[in-house]
């Protein structure tokens, strides 16, 4: 069942997920070659409590640690441990935080130091994914109406799209109705209600869509162990129209990055009448 939320609430949720953000730029400068992922763990998992919120994702479902940190062929869900990142790595971080009883969560993938071409080329691909998705998060439509765009402009580019894993509602717990998955058909599935979050979260890799299994019970990683990106955003629907909650501006401030893509979905969304 979809659980709509107040704008009261949504509000609170957006200071759940701004803690989300401003954690993966505090994380940003840190991310180089020799740095381990357990370090990167202990910065956020200090930040987030710092600033009057519990790790999410410490303790969901018995997992052991605040952040899920996946390099370069896993998927999601991998632990932090003590191997030092190498150049040429990247590495998603997917971060939770709860406050005021609700959720913030949501993921980048980052480069550590320079990444090969065609690895740059999927993070941008999968990114500009995230944002085709959302386009298509607003009144009238449907789940698959999200999941189409994902998969169309991810295939297009001849990338493979996670089936087993997808986004979810977000509140009070962290995994709500309804499933958002990166694949699907225009018109199908739950139809979308005002006042209602979700997290959005194209899962992509550059080979195979199949997957495996560590058997740490966790880490996910591609069938053919070539790389994969995973970026999320959490959205509310506001006035119809897709609201973005959390932001990677933080994380652009943070590396020098000349950005104002937020800016310009946000004009787009206006302009067109979303």
């Amino acid at each position: 069942m979809i659980i709509p939320k107040t704008r009261e609430e949504i509000e609170l949720m957006r200071e759940s997920a701004l803690i989300v953000s401003k954690t993966l730029g505090i994380l940003a400068p840190e991310i180089k070659p020799g740095v381990t992922t357990l370090h990167l763990d202990k910065i956020a998992e200090e930040f987030i409590r710092d600033h009057g919120a519990e790790p999410g994702f410490l303790g969901l479902y018995d997992f052991p640690n605040s952040l899920c940190m996946s390099p370069n062929a896993q998927v999601v869900h991998g632990i932090p441990n003590d191997t030092p990142l190498k150049d040429g790595d990247i590495i998603s971080i997917d971060c939770g935080a709860l406050k005021n009883g609700f959720y913030g969560d949501h993921a980048y993938t980052f480069e550590v130091g320079e990444a090969a071409p065609e690895t740059k080329e999927l993070l941008r691909i999968t990114k500009e994914s995230l944002y085709e998705g959302i386009r298509e998060f607003k009144i009238g439509n449907r789940v698959g109406d999200v999941a189409f765009a994902i998969q169309n402009y991810t295939e297009s580019h001849g990338y493979g799209v996670v089936r087993e894993l997808v986004g979810h509602g977000l509140g009070r717990k962290m995994h709500e109705d309804p499933e958002m998955p990166n694949y699907g058909k225009r018109g199908k599935g739950k139809k979308f209600v005002e006042g209602m979050v979700v997290a959005i979260e194209p899962m992509i890799n550059l080979g195979t869509k199949r997957i495996k299994q560590l058997p740490d019970g966790w880490t996910i990683l591609t069938a053919d162990d070539k790389p994969s990106a995973h970026f999320e955003h959490d959205v509310a629907l506001m006035d119809g129209r897709p609201e973005l909650l959390s932001t990677f501006k933080y994380i652009y401030d943070a590396l020098g990055i000349e950005s104002n893509e937020e800016d310009e979905f946000r004009s787009k969304i206006y302009d067109q009448g979303l």
